[in-house]
């Protein structure tokens, strides 16, 4: 016998499915439907009338659904990866201000405290080699003052950030674009396990299995300012990602920052349009800190500074440079992102 809880929760997984409701619509169904048997039995007429208006649906197999959410369940479990729903406590406050926020957040680590200060650091996934130094100093000197890094685990300025974070001796957090159990791109694997080995995690709105599809970093990206106080856009060419999560920020109420090395560098054309619509520029953490009222005190003893070649860095961090710059060079296409 399912006690009412279990059936809750799996009600909540199937619902997480529905891609086509909206999160009001969401949650409106979770607290008019506990059951599986209520809403096994739910008709598309039933739907329209608790949501408001009428899907348009080929197929509506709310059974389907609850199998799904049944083995999503059972590989939550197996897998020890974490569900935090929008009624919860551990939701992250600040996320559950946005719009359209997401119902269910799967992780795998720890979600931040709701009193952790985080900044987004985002930007192109083929940045310029100033860009990923720079990208990577800002996660350092944020981590060095304990403010979390927000980024999307892609190549290039992502990394960067993610690991300048670690470097600097504090959380980060990746949020995907594909299902919790996929590592996306699955060059940044090993990335990915250091995030949660430093007491961050991996985010994902989609259910298991989800696989990385092109729409999904577009709607990723909402989370990522979503959570933040900030976000800095390092490096982004006119078509460049980074730039739809500095339209979600600014709808959302954060503060957009450019960073000043993209306005030297032709990897950073798309953030001039940031600039000319009043964004503030900035050249390090420090700059930022103290727009926020906080004070950074440059640590030199800890951890080396400008100047140092990216090859004394880490291997790691220099290997994914020296790949990028090659394949720069050859002229070789993105395949992941």
């Amino acid at each position: 016998m399912k006690t009412a809880d279990r059936e809750s929760e799996l009600v909540r997984f199937a619902i997480a499915r529905m891609r086509f409701l909206r999160t009001r619509e969401r949650r409106t169904l979770a607290e008019t439907v506990r059951s599986e048997s209520l809403f096994s039995s739910l008709s598309l007429t039933d739907l329209a009338y608790i949501i408001g208006r009428l899907p348009e649906l080929r197929n509506w197999d709310p059974k389907a659904l609850l199998a799904d959410a049944v083995a999503d369940a059972e590989y939550c479990a197996r897998q020890s990866v974490r569900v935090s729903c929008y009624e919860n406590g551990d939701y992250p406050p600040q996320l559950r201000t946005i719009t359209d926020a997401p119902y269910l957040l799967f992780y795998r680590g720890e979600l931040p405290s709701q009193d952790h200060p985080m900044v987004g650091i985002v930007g192109t996934r083929e940045p310029s080699r100033s860009g990923y130094e720079a990208a990577y100093e800002l996660g350092r000197d944020f981590g060095a003052a304990g403010v979390a890094v927000v980024s999307g685990l892609a190549r290039g300025i992502d990394a960067a950030a993610h690991d300048g974070c670690i470097a600097g001796g504090a959380a980060t957090y990746a949020v995907g674009g594909a299902g919790i159990d996929k590592v996306y791109p699955v060059s940044n694997r090993r990335l990915a396990g250091l995030i949660l080995d430093h007491g961050g995690a991996l985010i994902s709105e989609y259910p298991p299995g989800t696989p990385p599809m092109r729409y999904h970093f577009p709607e990723r990206n909402r989370i990522i300012s979503g959570l933040v106080r900030s976000v800095v856009v390092v490096e982004a060419p006119g078509d460049s990602g980074a730039l739809i999560t500095a339209d979600f920020a600014l709808d959302q109420g954060r503060e957009v920052l450019v960073h000043e090395v993209g306005l030297k560098t032709k990897q950073g054309e798309g953030i001039r349009r940031l600039v000319d619509d009043g964004a503030a520029t900035v050249n390090c953490a420090a700059d930022v800190l103290a727009d926020w009222g906080m004070v950074f005190e440059d640590q030199d003893n800890e951890t080396e500074r400008a100047g140092v070649a990216m090859a004394e860095l880490s291997p790691a961090r220099a290997g994914r440079q020296l790949a990028l710059e090659l394949s720069q060079e050859l002229g070789l296409g993105v395949i992941d992102e």
